[in-house]
């Protein structure tokens, strides 16, 4: 359909609807608030008029509308899990809203007087009321749910929810993989609005960037209805910040801590201010945090092969030397330990104002501010197996058909940036993302409106991002008796410690920018429509978001040799590590210092760009999305509801990018080694239509049961659509675009019941099939002669390419509870479980030689993942013990099963407690990853580690001040 088109059909389909809802002058409406015994507000809440069967849910801020009652006297009943029931009585007048504040108090004797406060059981309770009316699969998590595990960031908290796993960086989860599927094919939204993404090569949200403290409520939507945006392979996670309470609030905590893995400490605080005019109209929250954590990980990473070969000493006709290849197993071609120095400093801000203009129309503003400082050194200690040609007979030794020695390249590299400022000698990466939202909701007559605008803006920055190289070669001895803990030494020790044999390799500055912005708008109407006389409404809209997209990196060389020949010649230090937490056997020896790095005067006039290493990564790209919907929410019984509807996005696309071609020399013809660089740019739209029902059917109060069928769809990174080129010649790699590629799309199917206990708890469980269409996967293939260019022939090229199909199919088990019904203090714990299972399959993945391979699971999706803790509160002490288990899976597939790379499991356990000195004061205590659980990955069969990254202990401890005036 047409963009003109499609805006006509909406203007003629809404303007006669604000004659049709103005016209039902004999009706009147309801608007409500309801909160709870702190003011705070109250989602899930069910609100129900008997006399006449019509009633409505709360929102996330406690609002509820009627619409379309007919003038009279009534009787509000509100029914919440864990609170007491009410009953408000309310007079309706004709062609009037009428405004009512409703608050609820918690039933404590149930719970025995269990604490039951902003830090006990009420959280739960509007998590799980806001699950159970939601008419979608979903699951919610509160913030002060939150608070009761030891998470300081968001994607800390998210991994805790059934069928979310997480990757990590550095320790901190980062990227969420929702029921299997990969980070970029899940939206993350703020407030209902896509939240951009500050990494360049894909759409992955980093969930790390947001502290816990600032959301006051996590939705994950697992089945989309029509009105939320349908890239959402996986599902929906939508994080809903704070909103002005209603009356006076203060909140503030102060911690500190430490890192085991280097002793340095950790630092945080946070403060939230918020308050209503005595009218109760304008509302406003501010607040901030700040955490500064210094620490650090150690790292050992190595690369696996199954060929090997050498030179007979023999040359051949042309002169070129006769290579011998050998037959051996599998052994560590290159081996490496890396020792990471990190510092991260995260501020958020946020301001959230409110104004209820009269009982028919409020207007909100929300506004939030993150920026996050990563320093970091790295120093990495490399060898590598040397060319065949390089190798001679005397030179390596093979036992029992593994290669145990053989000669190397050596190379020390030291990471870091300018002295001084913010860098500190380190590589600083300066990340931030904003978000500014306005909307308001809107009565006229019967008929709702709501609109919202936003604006979000995610970057990174990384300026003067230095290496240093010092190279040697040398005989390594290679021991892979243990696979998982390959490594290899000095066969003459006395080698290793010879700083004047690392010569003078590299010495290069880097700057990278990243910037994504997004403007959204989108507009929603509702009107009842009720079709079979049990209540019913008709909801339609339309949005448009805008997107930009863009990278521009450069990359500088310098020639320092003169001055700085070997690594005797200058400043070093010596970062080996006897507590090494992958063993002490790793020594990682002497390396240039940071100091010296980042006092070297490096510009434009004493180096040489380079750029074949920047000019193929940088692009710029367009995408405007026009999507709209229209469905129906049915009342079919008094037991069943059915929501049904159809979702409509065109998909415009404009790139822009650079491709790089080697141009060898040819004296003869007169022509140069050098570069040719070629502007591309491409153009593609797609139109997408996406039917979903959705049903629930309560065989009781406490009983829900929920059946879906929907339609999503993912959009290709935006890099992989550039028809680019980018020739990575360190590592003999070829990354191209792909500008054909198509979207991927899904169909899925979802059933799900669910028990609440009347005690604050749920039994739920599950079944979803997802039926995937051209997913996306990279290809791996060498290049033949010089496709690329002179001297990239042999080259592993990287192309993303859609497969076939794919399949997933899972369940999904939760228990939560409140073990009250057990005899004396035993009644205080509380028990918090899920389980999730995948199974899945890919077809139309190819092998290096053009070969499709079959038995392949769906990268990123992890066969089981657990979530358990166990709990203890009574009035004033708390505890709990967490742990979360996910499943190793695959997450790149290579040119062969022997050159998959697998994520490896991870078990992290951690432990909670907190002292409540009074009703305002509270001593916090956390202590994080037990396990010591490494990040590890490996590569073809479980034992051969590719990277294990061992970040150790953390321990957090505090005070939280929290206090209400309603």
């Amino acid at each position: 359909m047409k963009l003109m088109n499609l805006k006509k059909l909406i203007f003629v389909t809404l303007f006669p609807l604000f004659g049709l809802a103005n016209a039902q002058a004999q009706t009147g409406n309801i608007q409500g608030t309801i909160t709870d015994e702190n003011g705070i507000y109250v989602p899930g809440a069910n609100v129900y008029m008997k006399s006449i069967s019509k009633g409505g849910i709360t929102d996330f801020d406690g609002r509820f509308t009627l619409v379309g009652i007919p003038a009279g006297d009534y009787t509000l009943t509100i029914t919440y899990m864990g609170y007491a029931d009410v009953e408000q009585q309310v007079s309706v007048t004709a062609g009037q809203t009428t405004s009512v504040g409703i608050v609820l108090n918690p039933t404590n004797v149930e719970l025995d007087e269990v604490q039951v406060s902003a830090y006990g059981l009420s959280g739960q309770a509007k998590a799980l009321n806001t699950q159970r009316t939601n008419l979608n699969i979903t699951n919610v998590v509160s913030t002060d749910q939150i608070g009761k595990f030891p998470d300081a960031n968001i994607g800390d908290a998210v991994k805790r929810i059934p069928g979310i796993t997480m990757q990590v960086d550095q320790g901190e989860a980062r990227n969420i993989i929702v029921r299997g599927l990969s980070p970029q094919l899940n939206s993350v939204t703020l407030n209902g609005s896509r939240i951009p993404s500050a990494e360049a090569d894909n759409r992955n949200i980093q969930m790390d960037l947001i502290p816990s403290d600032m959301i006051q409520t996590i939705e994950v939507n697992k089945a989309v209805t029509p009105d939320m945006d349908a890239d959402a392979l996986g599902g929906s996670v939508n994080l809903v910040t704070r909103t002005a309470p209603q009356g006076f609030r203060l909140s503030a905590t102060a911690g500190s801590g430490i890192n085991f893995i280097n002793d340095k400490g950790i630092w945080n605080g946070s403060l939230l201010v918020g308050d209503r005019t005595k009218d109760g109209k304008f509302g406003w929250m501010v607040s901030a945090t700040i955490n500064d954590n210094d620490f650090g990980s150690h790292n050992i990473e190595a690369e696996w092969t199954d060929e090997f070969e050498y030179n007979t000493g023999v040359e051949d006709e042309e002169g070129e030397p006769i290579l011998e290849e050998v037959d051996v197993d599998p052994y560590t071609n290159v081996a490496e330990q890396r020792t990471y120095l990190v510092q991260r400093v995260r501020r958020s801000f946020a301001a959230n104002l409110d104004y209820q203009i009269n009982a028919d129309n409020n207007i909100f503003l929300k506004t939030m501010y993150n920026w996050r400082d990563d320093r970091e050194n790295r120093f990495a200690f490399a060898q590598e197996i040397l060319d065949g040609e390089d190798i001679e007979a005397g030179d390596f030794t093979i036992t029992n058909g593994v290669p145990t020695r053989f000669p190397a390249e050596v190379v020390r590299e030291t990471k870091g940036g300018i002295a001084g400022g913010r860098n500190q000698n380190r590589r600083l990466e300066d990340q931030r993302m904003q978000n500014y939202t306005l909307g308001g909701n809107h009565l006229f007559g019967s008929l709702k409106f709501d609109w919202m605008g936003s604006y979000a803006k995610a970057s990174e920055e990384r300026l003067n991002e230095r290496y240093a190289v010092y190279a040697t070669e040398y005989i390594v001895n290679n021991d892979n008796s243990n696979p998982k803990y390959p490594i290899m030494t000095a066969a003459n020790a006395d080698d290793f410690n010879d700083m004047g044999a690392f010569e003078f390799d590299e010495l290069t500055n880097e700057n990278q920018y990243t910037e994504e912005e997004d403007r959204n708008f989108f507009a929603n109407f509702e009107l009842p429509a009720d079709l079979l006389g049990n209540g019913g409404t008709l909801k339609f809209g339309a949005r448009g978001r805008f997107k930009t997209k863009e990278r521009n990196n450069d990359f500088f060389e310098y020639d320092f040799e003169d001055l700085y020949p070997t690594l005797a010649d200058v400043p070093v230090k010596d970062y080996t590590n006897p507590d090494f937490l992958a063993g002490e056997k790793y020594r990682a020896g002497t390396f240039a210092s940071e100091e010296w790095l980042g006092s070297l005067d490096l510009n434009s006039t004493n180096g040489e760009a380079v750029p074949d290493e920047y000019l193929p990564g940088n692009f710029e790209v367009k995408e405007n999305v026009w999507a709209a919907y229209a469905m129906i929410n049915q009342k079919v019984s008094d037991k069943l509801s059915v929501l049904a509807g159809l979702r409509m996005e065109n998909t415009k696309l404009e790139t822009e990018g650079n491709r790089v071609t080697y141009i060898e020399e040819d004296e003869d013809a007169g022509i140069e080694e050098g570069i040719e660089v070629e502007q591309v740019s491409d153009e593609n739209s797609y139109t997408n239509l996406l039917p979903g029902i959705h049903f629930k059917y309560d065989l009781d109060n406490s009983t829900v049961l929920r059946l879906a069928w929907t339609n999503t769809l993912a959009r290709p990174n935006y890099v992989d659509l550039i028809p680019r080129a980018e020739i990575i010649n360190e590592d003999r790699e070829v990354v191209v675009g792909n500008p054909e590629l198509d979207p991927t799309t899904s169909m899925n199917f979802d059933f799900n019941a669910e028990h609440y206990f009347e005690s604050v708890g749920i039994i739920s469980g599950g079944v979803f099939y997802k039926r995937i269409n051209d997913f996306i996967y990279t290809y791996i293939t060498q290049a033949e002669g010089d496709t690329f260019g002179a001297g990239t022939a042999g080259y592993d090229v990287y192309q993303p390419l859609n497969g076939d199909a794919a399949s997933i199919f899972g369940a999904e088990v939760s228990f939560q509870r409140q073990l009250d019904f057990l005899p004396g203090f035993a009644r205080n714990f509380s028990i918090y479980l899920n389980y999730t299972y995948l199974s899945s399959s890919a077809d139309g993945i190819r092998n290096e030689d053009g070969d499709e391979r079959t038995d392949l699971d769906l990268p990123n999706t992890a066969p089981n993942m657990f979530n358990g803790s166990l709990g203890y509160a009574d009035k004033r002490f708390s505890a709990r013990l967490s742990a979360n288990f996910s499943d190793s899976y695959i997450d790149e597939i290579g040119g062969n099963a022997f050159e998959d790379r697998y994520y490896d499991t991870q078990f992290f356990l951690d432990f909670n407690a907190s002292y409540t000195i009074n009703k305002n004061l509270r001593l916090y205590a956390d202590v994080n990853n037990i396990t010591n659980q490494p990040l590890r990955y490996f590569q073809s069969v479980k034992e051969r580690t590719q990277q294990a990254e061992f970040y150790s202990t953390r321990w957090t401890f505090g005070l939280k001040y929290d206090l209400f005036k309603k």
